[in-house]
């Protein structure tokens, strides 16, 4: 594998790199599995289904491999455009994939054949996910039911919250993908910039504080991000969009004490992750049904 380009330099003959999908509906545990296999949390955790709106791409690199891991949304049928972009996100990274991640929660007892037909031919892996809830002999029926409709390259039990065979699939993966380069520098652990995931650290904030109060047609927008140097704060603004005006009174709070003690949270998350100290700025704005205007979607980021 010759190249003059210095950034190929001391790559082996034998290196393997290549795109790798985490698919399946919604709340199987697709964020945590990559946060897992990344050994880095990169994509949001929430109880709330369809957290995850983007195509999150996470970098593996060691010296004979680079994966790049695609965290997708859940795969739903779409019932306004925000639905679509999210849903075109899931095919786009079917396209582009070497190797699919096909997750299924091991408590769920049926095979999700919607899921299933999304995804064609591409070469799969089955992953059970939360096998700490579940004796492992229950799932045999579940996985002879799926070896009924698809063939999978390999069945994996894993639990995230243990660790359980998060190893062996990473291993199994790199056994999977072709010899080949790398796609990004092996220092970088992401394409995405930070204010994107500042953003998300945000979102993931407000469903953890507000619950059920607040529904899942929540955005965060950042507005304004200034890295300020040394001895200065960097400070970020940062919108949270709501759809109707409750919600925002909701946020806030009495006297803004709901969104403070949020904000300061988030804040904490935002340091740890840049290294830098911060000062946050949050406001709260309402777009009516923002989540089926497409030329909204679109100056928020989502892909049409």
């Amino acid at each position: 594998m010759e190249n003059s380009d210095p950034f190929f330099e001391d790559i082996s003959d034998d290196h393997v790199s290549g795109y790798v999908a985490i698919v399946g509906k919604p709340n199987v545990g697709k964020s945590t599995l990559m946060n897992a296999l990344l050994g880095e949390k990169l994509s949001i955790v929430t109880r709330k289904p369809q957290t995850t709106r983007h195509r999150i791409l996470g970098i593996h690199s060691g010296p004979d491999h680079q994966v790049i891991f695609l965290d997708t949304p859940g795969i739903i049928e779409p019932r306004y455009a925000l639905h679509e972009s999210m849903m075109g996100q899931v095919q786009g990274a079917i396209r582009d994939a070497d190797l699919l991640l096909f997750l299924h929660e091991a408590t769920q007892e049926e095979p999700d054949t919607q899921s299933l037909e999304k995804i064609g031919d591409t070469p799969a892996f089955l992953v059970l996910t939360k096998m700490d809830l579940i004796p492992r002999e229950k799932v045999l029926p579940l996985v002879e039911s799926y070896k009924e409709i698809r063939a999978f390259d390999e069945v994996v039990p894993t639990s995230a919250k243990d660790g359980h065979n998060i190893q062996k699939l990473l291993q199994l993966v790199l056994d999977t993908l072709p010899e080949g380069p790398p796609f990004y520098p092996k220092e970088m652990i992401s394409e995405h910039p930070e204010r994107f995931f500042v953003a998300e650290m945000i979102r993931e904030k407000v469903y953890q504080y507000y619950h059920q109060e607040i529904p899942y047609s929540v955005q965060v927008n950042i507005v304004a991000y200034e890295e300020r140097g040394e001895g200065e704060k960097d400070y970020i603004d940062a919108e949270i969009v709501v759809m109707e005006a409750s919600h925002k009174g909701i946020l806030i709070g009495e006297s803004g004490k709901a969104l403070k003690k949020m904000g300061m949270t988030a804040r904490e998350d935002i340091e740890a992750f840049v290294e830098t100290p911060v000062y946050l700025n949050l406001h709260v704005k309402v777009q009516e049904n923002w989540r089926d205007r497409k030329n909204i979607l679109r100056s928020y980021g989502y892909r049409s």
